[in-house]
């Protein structure tokens, strides 16, 4: 009896690993991401820093550009330098032409898939056999003293190809060009193009990925040689740009960079304006009216005028030019400095525009300079554009427009201000920590969206985030696999780009935050990895291994699990099984079995017998009882108080104690259904209305196990266990999260033909009623 008691006690402490079966390789979730990631060098190290010999090359542009506001086409002419840094010999160079992805003969529309169905409407049709002709029109490639260079033009690249190869540490001077004709937007897509208005005869240009670009040469993909299909992004390197902008005379035009000649560009009214916003803290300014904008629509003049723009260490350039366009802007304190946050859109983005956005971008910039580094730029542009988000350095174009009575809804509310966080979020990922987007979209794009959401946080207490919190990925993760792409997917062969490149990477690094590191650590390696690669080029392995050198954590397993597969998270309460240590004492023990009898289910039979029969045999006979009848087998006797005080005796009084305290044993098996190591997280309700959480690491499955089991010794009796009770690891199946097990009811409705729902927005319901009251 003492061995048996012994052997309950040095139960409480043991956890039980299935073992790892039928598998000649190490397929242990816990690996190491050895062959995964590249070997660190002087370029890049094994912490995840740039090396002692990092290097990047530098190209620096002069513009002059014409916006032809009757033909819709953009004429241009550009100086590019080019700086060689790398320790090796160029003897071409690369440059991108993005417009050529609309060029008649793109392989962009020969990749595309088609589809037909009972219903198509004509931009469907149109995009069947595109008729826009929208490539670049590249009319001369000059060196610098004039003459002509060879080059060789491959879709959307071009070669250029050198007299001489151009030697480390050098720099070589051409210029390009150019013109093309501007895309409707609104007709065939598009990050650029443009947006015509019908009433009032106008268009609004956003403008970018305009002009020949030169592509990044690097340590780790030497040119950057992947054709610009649509959807993976950009792969550029920084410099500075001096660029002048030449639109008619009545148009705004906002930009990369700071305007140079605002006193030449402006009215004095205008630059008043200006310069009382450059102090106004609070409260946005407005530069251009919206009456002043409505007149603009109607004067249509025809001269021209140029806006001058200059910008330092950026790695891109684009603007906006429109007559129709107000201007708000406000003042943000960044360190010792002050940025202008500042907004340009048409009256039809009223009052919705003028309420919230310049004041969406000042708020972007406090929170991810807060979680990042201090913005170092000195304008921020958020430019109303309808249907896209789209972002360049400085400027980005955004969506959100009101209904023509100046109503609108939550979604397009809540949608327009979190299309801006993100946006001119861009600007900190990829703009100046400057990943390359061609192969990697989640390294901006997951990352923006997460700071996203920490941003929309502070922004409105419960705002309604699409993306960030672990249990709004689950639908996604835990679906058709074959319709699912690992995050570690180039950028155009992704399935459900927004779940995998936005959402999925945006999860796990709150997750990481919230959950594994917690969020001292999380934000610490997160400020580090941003410090360590601004205005440099950072690569996957730089980012997972600054990730757990500043932190001190080793999360192979994460990255590994949510980066380099399709599993999913789905953890679920297997058994949860009671006991109590037998108190060995006769009478305590006696009682208790009986009172477990007295309380135990009692078959139909037993029940209908003790009601119908009215005398058994040996009531009618006594004489055939005997010491049987009566024997009860949970009695106590004199041997059983004689045999317990010996056992009483024979125990220490550590022993002793642990019987006094008559606690409650829970084993608890976890399974691990899905494929994803998680930390296992319970809360425990228990009777008297009291909880607790247990949080138990993700190395609890390091030996790659399908099942662990815990014992936990409480003195107060558990009512309810509850897997991951505050939906922070994702997992796909909650129904098995629950012991005893939830059942959700399933709800129905019982209804009577009812006129159909109007289609309104709350707030022209609300004005509705109040006429009607």
């Amino acid at each position: 009896m003492k061995s048996i008691v012994l052997s309950m006690i040095y139960a409480l402490c043991f956890v039980s690993l299935s073992a790892q079966i039928n598998s000649n390789t190490n397929d242990n979730p816990f690996r190491q991401l050895g062959q995964e990631l590249p070997t660190a060098n002087s370029y890049r190290n094994a912490s995840g820093a740039p090396g002692h010999a990092y290097w990047q090359n530098r190209a620096d542009y002069v513009m002059e550009l014409r916006l032809d506001d009757i033909k819709q086409q953009l004429y241009g002419t550009e100086t590019i330098t080019y700086h060689n840094n790398s320790p090796d010999q160029l003897s071409y160079l690369w440059l991108q032409l993005d417009q050529n992805m609309r060029a008649m003969d793109s392989e962009t529309y020969e990749i595309r898939t088609h589809s037909m169905s009972d219903r198509m409407t004509p931009g469907q049709l149109q995009r069947l056999d595109p008729d826009f002709d929208g490539g670049l029109k590249i009319q001369e490639v000059k060196d610098a003293s004039g003459n002509d260079l060879s080059h060789t033009i491959n879709k959307t690249m071009m070669r250029i190809n050198l007299p001489e190869p151009l030697a480390s540490g050098e720099s070589i001077s051409f210029s390009i060009k150019w013109w093309y004709n501007i895309n409707d937007r609104m007709q065939i897509g598009g990050r650029s193009g443009y947006e015509y208005f019908e009433e009032d005869d106008n268009y609004l240009y956003t403008i970018a990925q305009f002009f020949p670009r030169m592509c990044a040469y690097n340590d780790i993909e030497g040119w950057q040689n992947k054709q610009f299909l649509g959807r993976g992004e950009f792969t550029l390197i920084f410099g500075d740009y001096d660029v002048k902008i030449t639109v008619p005379a009545d148009h705004q035009v906002s930009s990369t960079g700071e305007l140079q000649n605002m006193d030449q560009v402006l009215s004095k009214k205008h630059q008043e304006r200006y310069k009382k916003a450059t102090t106004e803290y609070e409260t946005p300014v407005i530069i251009v009216t919206e009456d002043e904008a409505r007149a603009a629509e109607k004067s249509k003049v025809k001269k021209e005028k140029t806006w001058h723009y200059k910008a330092d260490n950026v790695r891109d350039f684009a603007f906006a030019s429109s007559r129709k366009f107000i201007w708000d802007a406000m003042a943000v304190k960044m360190g010792d400095r002050t940025v202008m946050a500042m907004s340009m859109y048409p009256k039809e983005g009223n009052p919705l525009w003028e309420k919230f956005s310049t004041k969406a971008v000042a708020h972007t910039l406090k929170w991810y300079s807060h979680y990042t580094f201090d913005y170092p730029y000195p304008v921020a542009w958020s430019i109303h554009a309808a249907r896209i988000g789209m972002e360049y350095p400085m400027i980005c174009f955004n969506f959100g427009r009101p209904e023509k009575d100046g109503t609108y809804s939550a979604r397009t509310k809540y949608g327009m201000i979190g299309v801006i966080i993100h946006e001119v979020g861009h600007n900190y990922f990829p703009m100046i920590v400057n990943s390359d987007e061609r192969q990697w979209t989640w390294m901006d794009e997951g990352l923006n969206t997460f700071l996203q959401y920490l941003t929309e946080q502070q922004w409105e207490r419960d705002y309604p985030s699409r993306r960030g919190p672990a249990h709004k990925i689950t639908d996604y993760m835990g679906g058709d696999k074959s319709n699912i792409s690992p995050i570690m997917t180039n950028s155009e062969s992704i399935y459900q780009f927004g779940n995998n490149a936005y959402g999925k990477p945006a999860t796990a690094l709150n997750i990481l935050r919230e959950t594994i590191m917690g969020r001292e650590l999380f934000d610490h390696a997160f400020k580090e990895y941003s410090r360590r690669w601004m205005f440099k080029q950072p690569y996957p392995a730089d980012f997972f291994r600054t990730m757990e050198d500043a932190s001190g954590v080793d999360l192979d397993w994460f990255w590994r699990g949510w980066f380099y597969t399709n599993d999913h998270c789905d953890l679920a309460l297997k058994s949860v099984d009671h006991f109590m240590i037998n108190p060995k004492d006769p009478q305590k023990l006696s009682k208790m079995q009986k009172d477990e009898r007295s309380e135990a289910l009692e078959n139909i039979s037993a029940i209908r017998n003790r009601e119908e029969i009215a005398q058994t045999q040996d009531e009618i006979d006594p004489s055939i009882r005997d010491f049987y009848t009566d024997y009860d087998e949970l009695d106590y006797d004199a041997i059983d108080e004689e045999n317990y005080d010996k056992f009483i005796s024979s125990l220490t009084e550590e022993e002793k104690a642990v019987l006094e305290e008559n606690q409650n044993y829970y084993r608890i098996t976890v399974e691990r259904v899905g494929g994803l190591v998680m930390p296992v997280i319970m809360k425990f309700v228990y009777e008297d209305g009291t909880d607790e959480v247990i949080r138990i690491p993700a190395e609890i499955w390091r030996m790659g196990s399908t099942e662990v089991t815990k014992v936990y010794a409480r003195s107060k009796k558990i009512e309810q266990v509850i897997l991951d009770p505050f939906l922070e690891t994702a997992d796909v199946n909650m129904d098995d999260n629950f012991h005893p097990r939830q059942e959700a009811a399933d709800r129905f409705e019982i209804f009577k033909s009812q006129p159909r729902r109007s289609s309104e927005n709350p707030m022209q319901r609300q004005q509705r009623a109040i006429k009607k009251s």
